[in-house]
């Protein structure tokens, strides 16, 4: 059941980044950041911050937590590998494969052998290994995508379980068991590892890839949920629970981009919950050249509309309030009129927080820290999608406005070292070439997003999403 009891055992810690107020029974954090407020009986079972459900009250409190995204689970079992099927899509792929394949011992796989100008075997005296993964091959005589042939590997599974890994990662040892412990929460759908670089050194490309990587979506664990921190998950390496995918219909096979992103949508839909395991690794084969790497990039952005198509507003490149897009709007113009408008916007927007937070010790600073993070937050966000989704309109900004070009430049500038701040890793690029990697990353993302709006007549991927 997708809502089914967690089970006696299971543990749920909470975020540490989570403020706790007023003796534990309120909790404030998750992103967006909400206020929890529970039960002093509740607030009891948490005690040091960790709490192990025993009974059904306790599995109540646990998943309330969890469902807020306060906490994090912390599963005591986990099913077994022979529950577990290997689904790989390949197209051309053979040495990636029998690589792959190497470190899958004593799994079940099932092989998609998706149109491959020369049809995929094992390779021979494989099976001589009696540790070696069993492995059977289905063909597609022509290529008719990844995501059919996920699905015809899907119907090829019979386990409770299935895992999708693409021809060309290659998964870290114990990977398997850190994913399926969180199936023992009955109301998991998905869960995905985190896709690491297989070769982290090398050229500037390939440090910048393992620093940025599309398919790497950092250290935190957490939910997956659209609009959230975590918002999708990439297909190169997942694992399904093989009823929810059933039940949603499988992969979208008109989908040849953003397939993933579409399903793990669906099943956040049909009430499934979907986690981020970045302690279990997978690592991947990134494209290092910079015509390949431009290409794939420009082929993300031609994605969204199609997301778009089917998921109303889903997609936007700026989800944000309207007092806090106002505030940033004038304070961007420099001008003194404009600069006091943002700070009456911002003290109207504490007052509304402040009786939020009415009943907690501190009303007031606890408004103001909050109405601050979220102008910090709306500013790099927009900040975000002027060189990213809206660089066009950016650039034809600069053209026309000596004023522009240097907040631009700036923009370009801040935003880039944050990300850079936020990425670098030991032995990575400085910097300069950093920030020019990641400008050329978002130029090739926003020119796949417009001209996928552009062919298709469909602006809905460009519009911004504001609240309250």
């Amino acid at each position: 059941m997708r809502d089914g009891r967690l089970p006696d055992g299971f543990g749920v810690r909470i975020d540490p980044r989570v403020r706790s107020l007023s003796g534990g029974r309120v909790l404030i954090g998750g992103s967006p950041p909400r206020m929890v407020t529970l039960a002093p009986e509740a607030a009891a079972m948490i005690g040091d911050g960790f709490l192990r459900v025993s009974d059904p009250d306790s599995a109540v409190v646990a998943r309330r937590l969890l469902d807020s995204g306060v906490a994090n689970p912390r599963p005591m079992s986990v099913p077994s590998a022979a529950d577990v099927t290997v689904v790989v899509p390949v197209k051309d792929n053979r040495d990636g494969l029998h690589r792959l394949l190497k470190s899958l011992r004593g799994l079940r796989v099932v092989v998609v052998d998706d149109g491959s100008s020369v049809p995929i075997e094992v390779p021979a005296g494989f099976g001589d290994d009696p540790a070696a993964p069993s492995v059977t091959v289905v063909r597609h005589e022509s290529a008719r995508g990844p995501a059919a042939a996920r699905n015809t590997g899907l119907g090829a599974a019979g386990t409770d379980f299935v895992a999708f890994l693409d021809s060309d990662v290659v998964p870290r040892k114990g990977w398997l068991e850190v994913v399926l412990s969180h199936f023992s929460d009955p109301s998991v759908g998905l869960v995905a590892p985190r896709i690491v670089a297989l070769e982290p050194e090398g050229s500037a490309l390939a440090r910048y890839e393992h620093a940025r990587s599309s398919l790497d979506l950092g250290r935190r664990e957490g939910p997956v949920r659209a609009g959230g921190p975590v918002s999708y998950v990439p297909s190169a390496a997942v694992v399904v629970r093989r009823r929810a995918v059933h039940e949603c219909g499988g992969f979208d096979p008109d989908m040849h981009v953003a397939e993933d992103v579409d399903l793990c949508w669906r099943l956040q839909d049909a009430g499934w919950r979907l986690r981020y395991e970045p302690v279990a690794r997978v690592a991947h084969d990134h494209r290092v050249t910079l015509r390949e790497w431009f290409a794939r990039k420009l082929f993300y952005g031609t994605g969204a509309v199609s997301l778009a198509a089917r998921h109303e507003g889903k997609v936007p490149p700026v989800v944000m309030s309207v007092p806090t897009l106002a505030a940033l709007l004038m304070t961007a113009t420099g001008t003194r009129t404009g600069l006091l408008g943002a700070v009456i916007t911002m003290a109207v927007t504490i007052g509304r927080l402040r009786r939020v937070f009415a009943d907690l010790d501190h009303p007031t600073r606890l408004a103001a820290v909050f109405a601050a993070r979220g102008f910090v937050g709306g500013a790099w966000q927009l900040a975000s999608a002027v060189v990213r989704h809206y660089w066009p309109i950016t650039l034809l900004a600069i053209l026309l406005s000596r004023r522009i070009r240097r907040l631009a430049v700036a923009i370009a500038l801040a935003e880039g070292l944050r990300d850079w701040a936020s990425h670098r890793e030991p032995g990575g690029l400085g910097p300069v070439s950093y920030v020019t990697y990641k400008r050329l990353d978002d130029v090739a993302y926003g020119t796949g997003l417009w001209l996928g709006a552009v062919t298709e007549r469909d602006h809905r991927p460009l519009m911004p999403k504001l609240v309250g």
